[in-house]
């Protein structure tokens, strides 16, 4: 196991984090409406300024930050400021264009925009610090806010995480669009109708079939274990709207990386919030929604936020990649320099893995797999050696 954040030596092998906690049902939602609800998870950061905005352009830290610039200046608080990564050296991570939209629509005197190159590559000077001071963290980018917290530091920062996660758990299931008539009937209907409610058991067969997990460096025991790890909780997926949020929102994965980035914003004594994983607020949409679901996440996002954003970025599809920013020549240099040594896991095949790393562009599902072997490189005077588990 590994010391932050307990990861699975076939976790650390796949980039992958499944499984649900203890699931707790939703707070019965007062009905004040989904705004109302995100407006009260932000306000304590906007009570500790600076508050800054992690502000990608996106769909979800747009929200946020129109949201949030909203409440203070009704409320008469200091504004929250946008903060912003960019990376000149990866054209797929840039949305300046949407970016400046959604500053000049708010107004926004202040925007802290921090430059780099290959400062948050995986092995960059950021994740070595953390890497360092709290051993393996997941995600494997769980350094991103670091310059954004360095220049948040005694104040707060908001993040727009946890919008693909209620807009994916809040879309309209088939069984319950075509029900409710909102969607047209098609062949295959039939069939998807008696898989939704098939036994749990018969769907996790069904899902393993359909959605394995082939990545090109694992043996094949890595492949069979990763696959059904994600078949299993898979088939777990409730069809009523209430309990698929609830059941979404007690992923691990959330728990883990929530946890991961606490980490970060308390090295940075910052307070560190992400209003769209507020209970309140879940359930808010969810009442919202019932009892289909939103038709599609641009409907979600357009009857949540309507009031706040501009219908460009409601209905926008695009959205940014950032493993270019990741994996840069300071990555390339450490994988040259691999010798395949160090690997001890059942799952990993460590020369399919070195292989894997020299193509131009690597998974960032094997990311976590890096880190792990730079920890155990480091040096064991500064740090002791942190080696792959078995």
């Amino acid at each position: 196991m590994t010391p932050a954040t307990g990861l699975t030596s076939l976790e650390l092998a796949t980039g992958m984090v499944l499984g649900a906690g203890d699931v707790t049902p939703l707070p019965h939602p007062p009905g004040a409406g989904p705004l109302e609800a995100l407006e009260r998870a932000i306000l304590p950061a906007l009570l500790r300024p600076p508050c800054l905005v992690s502000f990608s352009g996106g769909r979800d830290s747009s929200a946020v930050l129109a949201t949030a610039v909203a409440l203070a200046r009704r409320e008469g608080l200091a504004p929250p400021i946008a903060a912003t990564n960019v990376f000149p050296q990866a054209p797929a991570a840039d949305e300046a264009q949407w970016q400046e939209r959604l500053v000049r629509h708010l107004g926004l005197a202040d925007w802290v925009r921090v430059q780099s190159t290959d400062e948050l590559d995986v092995i960059g000077p950021y994740a070595q610090r953390l890497l360092r001071r709290h051993g393996l963290l997941w995600p494997f980018n769980a350094h991103f806010l670091g310059p954004l917290l360095d220049s948040a530091r005694g104040g707060s920062l908001l993040t727009g995480m946890g919008g693909d996660e209620l807009f994916g758990a809040a879309r309209a299931l088939r069984p319950r669009a075509l029900a409710a008539g909102m969607a047209r009937p098609e062949a295959r209907d039939a069939l998807r109708i008696a898989f939704a409610f098939a036994p749990q058991a018969l769907r996790r067969r069904v899902l393993a079939r359909r959605e394995p997990v082939a990545f090109p460096w694992l043996r094949p025991r890595g492949r069979e274990a990763a696959t059904a790890a994600l078949a299993a909780w898979s088939a777990g997926e409730p069809r009523g709207l209430r309990d698929r949020l609830a059941w979404v929102m007690s992923s691990r994965y959330l728990e883990v990386a929530t946890a991961s980035l606490e980490l970060t914003a308390d090295d940075a004594g910052v307070l560190l919030a992400h209003p769209l994983l507020s209970a309140p607020f879940w359930a808010e949409v969810g009442h919202l929604a019932a009892p289909a679901g939103f038709r599609s996440r641009t409907d979600g996002v357009r009857r949540v936020f309507g009031e706040v954003l501009p219908e460009e970025i409601c209905a926008r599809q695009t959205k940014a990649h950032f493993n270019e920013a990741f994996w840069t020549e300071r990555s390339r240099a450490f994988v040259r320099a691999w010798d395949g040594t160090g690997v001890r896991s059942e799952f990993l095949d460590a020369p399919a893995l070195r292989a894997h790393w020299r193509e131009e562009r690597p998974a960032a599902n094997s990311f976590t797999a890096l880190q792990a072997l730079w920890l155990a490189s480091a040096d064991p005077v500064e740090e002791p050696a942190y080696s792959l588990p078995g």
